[in-house]
């Protein structure tokens, strides 16, 4: 599935962040790395395998929680963000709730998120997404369920997956003790959705119309079904996703944090 389109990012309140100026376009701030890996203890469920053959992650459900606190990937329900970008050229919006809702996935408590994104006005695209964090921190994606549209027709659903249904497995989508050149498994559902990520730098700060955010975290993502695909995602602590462009060939696209509401 194309990360890029669905947002995976929310704001939790408990951690205090630098937001300075309002407008202005997207940077990618500092190219050397400025700021250090948060401290957390390592996970205790598997972490992701590169080898797809090998990868089925342990999961006991009794390490995992619908109370997801991450530093770098917080899920508080009654956030909503919003963005603004373009794809090809057009413009391009999305907002991303984080619901009090949860969902049991192979026995883990998940919480639910939405994201929609429109293009003109008109909708894209649609998404449930699953996610749980494990008691050392670590994140966990447990699927998604998918719907772009066409004309406001469902066109596709290709990308779904759900983790224990059809050899589907759960992936980490963000490492609770994020390591510069440490990689992982985001999600794998065989010849469906087997996104990867490495975390690449830590960079001292970005400026994106919702503001400036420091000791921002900037990861890689690489998609093995689309070789084209390569992301940069920038998260900012206590907030998440702030900034996204694609780096790779095919779709030129770019998403900028323009607002956050708590309800």
């Amino acid at each position: 599935m194309d990360r890029t389109r669905t947002l995976l990012v929310a704001v939790s309140a408990a951690v205090v962040v630098g937001g300075c100026s309002n407008g202005g376009k997207a940077t990618s701030g500092p190219a050397a790395g400025a700021g250090s890996a948060p401290a957390s203890s390592a996970s205790s469920a598997s972490s992701a395998s590169p080898t797809a053959a090998a990868y089925r992650p342990r999961i006991e459900p009794a390490q995992f929680s619908a109370r997801v606190t991450n530093r770098y990937f917080p899920l508080k329900p009654g956030t909503t963000l919003a963005y603004d970008g373009t794809r090809d050229g057009k413009p391009q919006h999305g907002e991303m709730v984080v619901t009090a809702e949860t969902r049991m996935i192979m026995g883990v408590p998940c919480v639910v998120v939405r994201d929609t994104v429109t293009s003109n006005g008109a909708l894209v695209e649609q998404t449930t997404d699953w996610y749980a964090q494990s008691a050392a921190g670590d994140v966990w994606y447990f699927g998604e369920d998918t719907k772009e549209y066409t004309n406001g027709v469902v066109s596709s659903t290709k990308g779904s997956w759900e983790a224990g249904v059809d050899g589907a497995q759960p992936g980490i989508i963000m490492k609770g003790a994020p390591k510069v050149g440490a990689g992982y498994r985001q999600e794998y559902r065989p010849g469906e959705a087997e996104d990867m990520a490495k975390v690449l730098r830590f960079d001292s700060s970005i400026k994106v119309p919702a503001g400036t955010y420091r000791l921002i975290l900037v990861t890689e993502d690489s998609d093995p079904l689309n070789p084209d695909k390569l992301d940069r995602k920038y998260f900012a602590p206590g907030v998440g996703l702030v900034y996204t462009e694609r780096a790779g060939t095919g779709h030129r696209e770019e998403l900028s944090l323009v607002k956050k509401t708590q309800s």
